[in-house]
């Protein structure tokens, strides 16, 4: 069966609403809000269980599932993380420009001409970034900011990795690399092309790694959704290995990334994968409560100040209507979590300048109270804020900048 998160129950819901209020109640002046909190003491064990999850290989930190510089640098500082993958090239520049990181890779093509001109004008972006290619015409872009081909650029291609079955496809609609002598195309002309370097591989089974398997009011669904990951589970590890073995005859890869937080432990276990790659398991999102493989730990909150009671029985905070991306559902919705007990209304849901809330907490809040609330998606909460607090037991160690603060938007 599986397990619900660590921190769930109204008693430790309870005890984190008095952690932060403690914490709260120290700062003075009182601070801005919404007030972004991390707590360390859930993100450090999140890191140490996806190390332990991993069996050894080397976790790969995914960025934009944080978007913190801080918590990178703190990922990155766990024994069995190394390296980063970045989600733009310009981002990436910044990173190795900051000498924040010296392995990245980037999960996505680009076709920004002007980072790509000033990855090739700097030696050392050329040999710390590796871009992203499913197609020539990303290469093709290369090739059209720059005058010589002396520095090389180092290339990973992007392999799709879903499942296919009865001509269905299941799975990220990603890379159009799918067949064998499809991908061994692509890789011969890179490997033949002047000025680029094949170095990587990446197949993203987000079908196995980002889809709830253990939803408790969707047993029958999660019953599906397991038997359809540890279909795709099989089929990919055949094709890993077939285009594995292609892939040795023309050059010596340097890695094979693969996996997210959510399936850790089933593409660790994949012969063929030599790093797995996570992020919103260091802060574990709303969506990432229900999955059968591991005990999620929220570490990622954000508080809105009670500012009216429209009635005994409701209380309305102030915005708070941080909508996650992806498909449009309640799921995308954020989470009233401390105190427990709270919930949305259907009709107003989490709104931009006001959320009102009922429960039977609501009666009891009071005019300023904070209400602490969960994201859908890991990293996207941050896109809302300059500054982050971290907390250490129920005291404020810091407040880092988020890529907002530190004048970033990509």
């Amino acid at each position: 069966m599986g397990r619900e998160p660590t921190g769930d129950s109204h008693v430790a819901r309870n005890r984190l609403w008095a952690r932060l209020s403690s914490a709260v109640a120290a700062l003075d002046p009182p601070p801005p809000t919404p007030l972004m909190v991390v707590d360390l003491d859930a993100f450090d064990v999140n890191a140490a269980d996806l190390t332990r999850r991993a069996h050894g290989k080397p976790i790969r930190v995914a960025t934009k599932s944080l978007r913190v510089p801080a918590l990178i640098d703190r990922a990155q500082a766990t024994p069995g993380f190394h390296g980063v993958l970045a989600y733009t090239l310009r981002e990436a520049l910044w990173l190795e420009a900051e000498g924040m990181a010296d392995d990245i890779v980037i999960a996505y093509p680009t076709v920004d001409a002007g980072a790509l001109a000033d990855l090739v004008a700097s030696p050392s972006a050329t040999s710390h970034i590796t871009v992203m290619v499913d197609d020539v015409a990303q290469l093709d872009l290369v090739d059209a900011v720059r005058a010589t081909h002396e520095v090389q650029v180092r290339v990973a291609l992007d392999i799709d990795a879903g499942l296919r079955f009865g001509g269905q496809h299941v799975g990220p609609k990603r890379s159009p690399l799918y067949d064998t002598e499809d991908v061994l195309r692509l890789a011969r002309h890179v490997t033949e092309r002047e000025g680029f370097a094949l170095v990587g591989v990446m197949t993203y089974e987000g079908q196995v790694a980002g889809v709830p398997d253990d939803v408790p009011t969707q047993r029958a669904r999660s019953l599906v959704v397991r038997r359809l990951k540890a279909a795709s589970m099989s089929q990919l590890g055949e094709r890993r290995r077939v285009i594995a073995e292609q892939l040795a005859e023309l050059t010596d890869l340097e890695f094979w990334n693969g996996g997210g937080s959510g399936s850790v432990e089933a593409t660790a276990a994949d012969r063929t994968v030599t790093e797995v790659a996570a992020g919103s398991g260091l802060l574990v999102p709303g969506l990432f409560d229900h999955y059968q493989s591991f005990t999620p730990r929220p570490a990622a909150f954000y508080g809105l100040p009670v500012t009216r009671r429209p009635s005994d029985t409701m209380a309305t905070v102030h915005g708070g209507g941080f909508i996650a991306s992806g498909a449009v559902g309640d799921d995308r919705a954020p989470i009233p979590w401390a105190p427990p007990g709270l919930h949305l209304t259907s009709l107003e849901g989490a709104g931009e300048v006001q959320t009102p809330l009922t429960g039977h907490p609501a009666g009891l809040l009071r005019i300023g109270d904070l209400v602490w609330f969960r994201h859908a998606k890991s990293g996207e909460l941050f896109e809302h804020t300059n500054t982050v607090r971290l907390l250490a037991g129920d005291v404020f160690v810091d407040e880092v900048p988020t890529y907002r603060g530190c004048g970033r938007s990509w």
